[in-house]
């Protein structure tokens, strides 16, 4: 300990470690071991000058009175009392005495005055947030946003083809004993298929016994976050701000393309599914093989954009009051989801694979509606694929930070993307040309299904809305024409044939449970 106390001192006062030369003011170091427990704990040492690191002993009779001293402090002068481990470690002339505070349970800890302090680099600050606050009562579990409610919202407030989507991937076996699959699932209204999951129950009886509405009645979050028709009326801050730069800068104000506010407006699976767009007609396909016509990919992996959008809709900060944003520049994509990382995790922590999910109960459920397993394996799978990507755990902006880095070919000329401009006509400028968007696939030669070079934006949004497994009528729904089948044809066979989309059960093709799935190209 000697050895590490002597590093510390030569590098000066930092975050985990603060230096005092006496105990002089209980109430000053009380503040100190509140903002201690806090935040991630830490050490104060006693016998070191803090302006000059300066070693000032203590001798064998101050020893023992400051040690009494920390433990009156840590028991009586901090709400709730903390425990702290106190050492002496003998130096020349006398004694250091070293208080180690671990980061508490029960945060937040607060001195006899009232004030909640954390730490603020080396030095410590007052919360006076009430968001904040609600941020510490979650890392210690005394409070589950998720589960909280939503004032005056009610089940007529929720989508009925969502919740609908919901119930039949969680029970789906039940659905499937009781003859509900394919069509049959489609056609059944909402109020058959809860009956069918449980006697007698209709979609309100069964969402409170999911708890997805409180005991008081009240919808909690994460049923508006995950079946609200316009969720952000309710909660104007979850949602995602997307836009592409013209070059490297965020202060930049030339921007190819950018998300508005109403096209976003909607629970986590459209979420999801808008931003998944904006990737792909942002990002650039990269051929592979050596046939001209051989299928490209996406220059960044998409499974590996899957995990990093999910992860920063599901385990984001419900407290803090911010938006996730995703920016594309010419040299990275970054995305930035409100709230540090929870629960002490680090960055090594997650790219090993440890879960521990800030809002349980939210992401407990998402998983039947948005595409990831629930094992805590989705970064590392992410890490698998070939991408150059950083974290940055931000505990000072209060946000965690994802960037995947292009390569150099991917740079942009402006000559090609109609250039929008923030200041003059940020939501009516030119943003890509919609003249292919209904006319068919691009294509070379006379193999229309097999040899594709690019994708119109109603097919990638085909691609994208199967990235989670969708039936025909489910899929033509989405982009609005009906169920004939040559639309059929056009909008799904064609796209299997292509090697885009894939049968989740191939061997009958006319099954009535089919349904159509992305095919993830590595």
């Amino acid at each position: 300990m000697m050895d590490d106390i002597l590093k510390q001192i030569k590098a000066g006062e930092v975050s985990g470690v603060q230096f005092k030369e006496r105990i002089l003011d209980k109430y000053d170091i009380a503040c100190e071991l509140v903002a201690f427990s806090n935040s991630h704990g830490g050490k104060l040492v006693v016998g070191i000058k803090d302006k000059t690191g300066e070693i000032n002993a203590l001798s064998y009779s101050e020893v023992q009175e400051t040690t009494n001293l920390l433990s009156d402090i840590a028991s009586e002068n901090v709400v709730p009392s903390i425990l702290i481990k106190i050492d002496t470690v003998e130096v020349e002339d006398g004694n250091l005495v070293i208080a180690t505070v671990k980061e508490g349970l029960n945060k937040p800890y607060h001195d006899n005055k009232g004030i909640v302090w954390v730490k603020n680099g080396a030095d410590k600050r007052k919360v006076f947030d009430n968001a904040e606050l609600a941020e510490m009562m979650t890392d210690c579990g005394s409070f589950a946003p998720d589960e909280a409610g939503v004032r005056d919202a009610t089940v007529y407030d929720l989508d009925a083809t969502t919740i609908k989507q919901f119930l039949g991937n969680r029970f789906e076996r039940v659905l499937e004993k009781k003859g509900l699959t394919g069509d049959a699932f489609n056609e059944a209204s909402l109020d058959m298929i809860c009956s069918a999951i449980a006697k007698g129950h209709d979609c309100e009886k069964i969402l409170r016994n999911l708890r997805f509405i409180r005991p008081d009645g009240t919808l909690t979050v994460a049923a508006m976050l995950l079946f609200g028709k316009y969720t952000q009326r309710w909660m104007p801050m979850m949602t995602a701000k997307c836009i592409c730069f013209a070059g490297n800068s965020i202060g930049g104000k030339v921007f190819r393309d950018k998300v508005n506010d109403a096209d976003m407006e909607g629970n986590l699976l459209h979420q999801y599914d808008t931003i998944m767009d904006f990737f792909t007609r942002n990002l650039h396909n990269v051929q592979v093989g050596d046939e001209f016509n051989s299928m490209g990919k996406l220059e960044i992996p998409y499974t590996s954009l899957v995990e990093f959008t999910v992860n920063s809709l599901v385990h984001r900060s419900l407290n803090m009051k911010a938006p996730v944003r995703i920016f594309i520049f010419d040299n990275r994509v970054e995305i930035h989801s409100p709230g540090a990382l929870p629960n002490g995790l680090t960055i090594d922590d997650i790219k090993a694979g440890t879960s521990m999910p800030r809002n349980m109960f939210l992401f407990n459920n998402a998983i039947y509606l948005l595409p990831y397993t629930g094992v805590g394996s989705g970064i590392t799978r992410a890490l698998d694929e070939d991408i150059n990507v950083t974290f940055m755990n931000n505990d000072k902006a209060q946000e965690f930070v994802i960037t995947v880095w292009r390569g150099e070919s991917n740079q942009v000329e402006d000559l090609d993307t109609g250039l929008r401009h923030s200041d003059t006509d940020l939501d009516t400028g030119l943003r890509y040309s919609d003249t292919n968007l209904d006319t068919g696939l691009r294509h070379s030669g006379t193999d229309l299904d097999t040899k594709r070079v690019t994708l119109t934006n109603k097919e990638k949004d085909i691609v994208n809305f199967c990235s989670v497994p969708r039936t025909t009528k489910e899929i033509l729904d989405r982009i609005g024409v009906s169920m004939h089948s040559k639309n059929r044809e056009r909008y799904i066979t064609s796209l299997v044939a292509a090697g885009y989309l894939q049968m989740t059960n191939p061997d009958n093709p006319t099954a009535s449970n089919q349904k159509y799935k992305k095919v993830n190209k590595r």
